[in-house]
């Protein structure tokens, strides 16, 4: 009884949910109609993107831009459904879902039973995932093809499987498919194929028989004698022999030159004939000379071809040059001739007022800055006209100009003054240019445009680092991002990696979508680009790690440099199992060198110095950016082995000094304009504009790719910490660890300098106290600049904890 009455109870719930959610007719109707013009719109929706995708690819994520204009026939709405479902979704097995959507409609619009739609969606969307990976499968290259899930799951059952069992896993489930999907099973295999044949038997035997009758009525008609069989083969043989003697004479002719290329081990030998004894002789000889052994490694060579690095990331696409902004108008500088020549009158004017006079003067237009060459009168000191640079700035009312005196290379004095309408020099101009498309360096960096408008291309492999200094917001940033963009369109992931160290937190973080592809971090990092001052000890430390390594395998394939070792090993000459790897560059950007020696100190200098000492030869490359240029941040050691430099704009002449080791970033007019050295001469630059927009673009065009697994992984590093975190015999205890104990408990401050200032020892006797402390659970361990952390909350804690120990 009771087991009925829940049966009952049971059917009535399911019975009272059926009719709270059971639909009108009304609204099945509605419903219907709703669905099976949205399945339709989707179907339409979905051939247009098919079409247009490429061109409304900007549009996405952009529907409340009413000023943008889609191709797609149903406008922003079927870009982004298409981009959605095909794009990001299934790919071409998408048209699976506006197929069941407008079925589902049309069932619910004519009143038909939904049971049969149970089934059409479940193998429906079954068909349509094996679909999506398939096409992932067999076209990597087309990115809407499999779309990103089949692109993605083929991705994965390749890592685990293998492209053998990716490829068996498919056709394992279409089989199983067909067999209960279409009920095709061996037995109605087997009865189909006899079918078959027993057809294909009968058409041939109703053939044969045909055949067999004509060729018996020709035999009978046109049977040749024996005597007419004989003769025929006689004058065959004859016509042959001529033929043997034309291709000897042919081998004869060239044989020394082919058989150089294809060696034969036949000697060709025929009667009645001197002249082929001889080739045979010679056949013989060149044999014997082309049998020398052969390298392993040209033999690797010839049969595989030489290492590729890029061949993992095979089908990895540039970043194309429309992603960059062009802000100059037809990409030509404005020239004001009436500037130019009240400029020239008013130099030549002061100058006569000072009884200087000028023989030549020669203007030359740049983006931001005019140079004006002039070649003073014989007799005029130098340094006379030198010392008239502000009064020169004076009568030209201009924001500062610089005065260079002599040009090297030329007997002129230079006269740089400011532009007082300055062109920007965008990215696109100088990454499109034929000297940074054609620049044969191993990492190459657009810099920006010189005073006479031509790109400014260096290498960082030759600076070998590179030190960037100047006042806020006088384009460093800006710098870095051109220094970046200028490295992802020139190299290939597998080529170049970034370590970036951004302690502002909003400069690089643009380039955390480029993770997989580009960047380098320590295995236990959580996001590759560094912003807390504390990890990047560890980082810098684990560089010089890798450093080492990398030396020690430049060590044992015997080479000097990284180009070297690269090289060999491409050309297979290093073996992997001996611990041999291609060696990517690596790039280390830190974008605020001061906070780092203001929390870190000698923590970070050292490694530092050490990485800009030795890190040249093995592809490890430093740009260090700072807004401090004070003596205390750019020490002399870091100086010393960063003759590359940059200064932007800096408020003082002492600032100016001590990042280029002469005055004029003072006198520069900011936004760019920047003095470049490599430890010889000073050449000015307008630095090339790279916006926002114009990187996150960039790097969601590479983010969107295929990616490797991880970002590269940096050799793992422990902190060397001021803590043993050992446990130490108690009977080594100092003999003030008791009174210690209470003051750090007391004050909740676990510093050596604390109890320096209250117990008055020395800094040692302090440390070794502290480190007693931390052993026995009363401080925690060591944490860079910060004090320890107190573990004990009060003094009775502390007396329980030491008497049961």
């Amino acid at each position: 009884m009771a087991q009925k009455k829940k049966k009952t109870t049971t059917t009535t719930k399911t019975k009272s949910l059926r009719e709270r959610f059971s639909l009108s007719k009304k609204q099945r109707v509605i419903l219907g109609l709703f669905l099976l013009f949205l399945g339709l719109a989707m179907l339409l929706a979905f051939v247009s993107f098919l079409l247009d995708w490429k061109s409304d690819q900007s549009i996405v994520g952009h529907i409340e831009n009413r000023d943008l204009e889609a191709k797609n026939w149903f406008s922003k709405f079927g870009v982004e459904i298409s981009h959605f479902f095909v794009y990001q979704g299934f790919g071409v097995a998408s048209f699976y879902l506006a197929v069941l959507t407008f079925l589902t409609g049309f069932y619910l619009f004519l009143g038909i039973s939904l049971q049969k739609l149970k089934s059409f969606w479940f193998w429906g969307t079954s068909m349509m995932l094996w679909l999506s990976v398939v096409f992932g499968f067999l076209g990597e290259e087309n990115p809407i093809l499999g779309g990103v899930v089949g692109y993605e799951m083929n991705d994965f059952l390749q890592d685990y499987l293998g492209f053998a069992g990716t490829l068996f896993l498919l056709l394992f489930l279409v089989i199983v498919y067909m067999i209960i999907r279409l009920n095709v099973t061996p037995d109605k295999l087997g009865n189909y194929i006899k079918r078959t044949k027993k057809e294909i038997k009968t058409d041939l035997n109703t053939v044969s028989t045909t055949t067999n009758a004509e060729s018996e009525n020709v035999q009978t008609s046109e049977k040749p004698t024996e005597e007419e069989l004989i003769a025929e083969f006689l004058n065959v043989k004859e016509e042959e022999k001529p033929q043997e003697e034309i291709t000897l004479n042919a081998k004869e002719s060239t044989f020394s030159e082919e058989q150089k290329i294809f060696p034969t081990s036949e000697k060709i030998i025929i009667k009645n004939d001197d002249d082929v004894t001889d080739v045979a002789m010679e056949v013989e000889t060149v044999k014997e000379e082309e049998e020398a052994p052969e390298t392993l490694s040209e033999k690797l060579v010839k049969d595989f071809g030489e290492f590729d690095p890029t061949l993992e990331l095979s089908n990895y696409r540039f970043p194309t040059i429309d992603l960059l902004k062009d802000y100059t108008e037809g990409g030509s500088i404005t020239i004001d001739q009436k500037e130019l020549e009240e400029n020239k009158d008013n130099i030549v004017n002061t100058l006569k007022n000072y009884k200087i006079d000028i023989a030549q003067i020669k203007a030359t237009v740049g983006p931001t800055v005019t140079l004006y060459e002039i070649v003073p009168a014989a007799g005029i000191r130098i340094s006379k006209i030198k010392n008239l640079e502000d009064d020169i700035a004076l009568s030209l009312s201009a924001l500062g100009i610089r005065i260079i005196a002599p040009i090297p290379g030329k007997g002129t004095i230079g006269i740089e003054v400011p532009n007082k309408k300055a062109n920007i020099v965008s990215m696109r101009s100088v990454v499109a240019s034929s000297k940074f498309q054609k620049a044969e360096m191993e990492l190459p960096i657009a810099m920006g445009k010189t005073i006479s408008n031509e790109t400014y291309v260096i290498d960082l492999a030759k600076m070998p680092h590179l030190l960037m200094a100047g006042a806020t917001g006088q384009g460093k940033s800006v710098g870095l991002n051109a220094i970046l963009t200028s490295l992802l369109y020139a190299k290939h992931p597998a080529e170049v990696k970034f370590v970036l160290v951004d302690p502002k937190k909003v400069e690089l973080t643009l380039f955390n979508k480029i993770e997989r592809h580009y960047l380098a971090k320590l295995p236990d990092a959580e996001e590759a680009i560094i912003t807390d001052n504390t990890k990047v000890i560890n980082t810098l430390n684990s560089l010089c790690i890798e450093m080492d390594q990398r030396y020690d395998l430049l060590k044992n394939a015997m080479v000097r440099n990284i180009k070297e070792y690269n090289q060999k090993f491409k050309a297979r000459k290093l073996n992997p199992e001996e611990g041999h790897r291609f060696l990517p560059y690596i790039v280390l950007v830190v974008d605020e060198f001061a906070d780092l020696i203001m929390t870190a100190g000698k923590e970070v200098e050292t490694p530092i110095a050490r990485l800009a000492q030795l890190a040249r030869a093995i592809g490890i490359h430093l740009i260090i950016a700072t807004q401090r240029p004070s003596v205390n941040v750019i020490t002399g050691m870091i100086k010393a082995n960063f003759p590359a430099r940059i200064a932007f704009r800096v408020t003082s002449k002492i600032d100016s000094r001590t990042i280029l080791d002469a005055g004029g970033a003072e006198q520069l007019i900011g936004r760019g304009d920047m003095l470049y050295t490599q430890g010889n001469n000073l050449t000015r630059l307008q630095c090339a504009f790279v916006d926002t927009p114009e990187v996150e673009k960039i790097t969601e065009y590479i983010g969107s790719q295929k990616a490797y697994p991880d970002a590269l992984l940096l050799p793992e590093y422990v902190g060397e910490e001021s803590g043993t975190g050992v446990d130490i015999d108690i009977s080594e205890r100092d003999k003030l660890f008791k009174d210690a104990a209470e003051i750090i408990v007391t004050a909740q401050q676990g510093s050596a300098s604390l109890l320096q200032r209250k117990l008055k020892l020395g800094y040692n006797r302090a440390g070794r106290i502290i480190d007693q402390l931390e052993a026995a659970g009363i401080v925690g361990p060591f944490e860079g600049s910060k004090a320890r952390q107190v573990l004990v909350p009060d003094l009775i804690a502390l007396e329980e904890l030491l008497n049961n120990e």
